[in-house]
């Protein structure tokens, strides 16, 4: 996050999200970017069934451009964002928590805040190594690949388990073997007996397809760490974006509600249309028997998102803490029953 915040403050140098009270037209283009799994499927369907165009149609907003785009993690996202290349970002829960702590006090066109989540879905530590049962049994001869080291919902789920192992003051003492990769890559790395990454802390449908292959297990399991179903994944942008564009904001919502009753509809369809964006090689029922795991549910509530929070803020990662999951939050959701 150093180079987002580095970005940031070049922003704010040039006056970056200053109101200047004159109405500008919407936007002719909105360009949205995504990592990979089955966490990102909603805005697949989105992209695959073209839904924020039939949505901004809908609205008024004739032939809305839509770019999309892939990323490998969420600080690659805010990067981006705080660049002005990018007008949704979407990630795990620790990347968004963060900027939005570092943008909370800053006039509204300059935060950054939630749109909503996409999904609620466990992310997974697992492991080849037979001697590590629990996150005590790691030592400096591991390396965990996740998507970013210290900010991606992984790195922060990491910070939790040692808290609880090793005590709150030594939440940082498995940081120094966690590698930053892809989750494609991570699950490479993770079956190739000669790679020195041994574990890899991610999610769907990465977690399940390793633990299918003979030698792999589970470390660490968010839901059963955090006691309930967790957010994986949310979906972010600027206070600019939210507040210029109001149509175009409210039409990527309505789409994501839309692709979300796709989803739920039909998982076998689902399936079906991962595999074919993603060009995954298992099979259809393979895929369909994940998206059918009752961990997995696909929603726009936040769940949780305050707990992770919290914890970031007690441990000094963010210097503000929310008095609520809404604050986090632009308040399109605020009616949903978050936590």
């Amino acid at each position: 996050m150093r180079k987002s915040f580095a970005t940031l403050a070049g922003l704010l140098t040039l006056g970056f999200g200053l109101s200047t009270g004159t109405a500008v037209a919407e936007v002719g283009e909105i360009r949205i970017a995504q990592q990979y799994g089955i966490n990102y499927l909603p805005l697949m369907v989105m992209e695959d069934r073209h839904l924020i165009e039939v949505q901004a149609r809908r609205l008024g907003l004739g032939d809305l451009k839509v770019t999309w785009s892939k990323m490998s993690s969420g600080a690659a996202m805010n990067d981006a964002l705080l660049s002005g290349s990018l007008d949704i970002a979407s990630g795990g829960v620790g990347p968004i928590v963060t900027l939005w702590a570092k943008t909370s006090a800053l006039p509204p066109g300059q935060q950054v805040k939630g749109i909503a989540a996409l999904d609620s879905m466990p992310v997974v530590l697992n492991t080849r190594n037979p001697r590590v049962k629990t996150v005590k049994d790691f030592t400096d001869e591991d390396k965990i690949a996740l998507p970013a080291v210290k900010v991606s919902i992984q790195a922060v789920t990491l910070q939790m388990a040692a808290a609880k192992a090793f005590g709150e003051q030594n939440y940082a003492k498995l940081d120094p073997i966690t590698v930053s990769m892809s989750h494609p890559d991570g699950m490479i790395a993770l079956l190739n007996s000669r790679s020195e990454v041994d574990s890899h802390f991610t999610g769907p449908p990465f977690s399940e397809l390793e633990t299918r292959h003979p030698g792999i297990h589970t470390v660490v399991h968010s839901y059963k760490l955090m006691e309930g179903m967790t957010t994986s994944t949310l979906a972010w942008t600027t206070g600019r974006f939210h507040d210029e564009n109001p149509k175009v904001y409210q039409a990527f919502v309505a789409a994501l509600k839309d692709a979300v009753t796709i989803i739920d509809k039909d998982k076998r369809a689902a399936a079906d249309l991962y595999l074919r964006m993603t060009k995954g090689k298992e099979s259809v029922e393979t895929m369909e028997s994940i998206l059918s795991d009752p961990d997995i549910q696909y929603t726009l509530t936040p769940m949780k998102v305050l707990d992770y929070a919290t914890f970031m803020h007690k441990v000094g990662s963010i210097k503000v803490q929310p008095s609520s999951w809404a604050d986090m939050f632009f308040p399109e959701i605020h009616d949903l029953k978050g936590s």
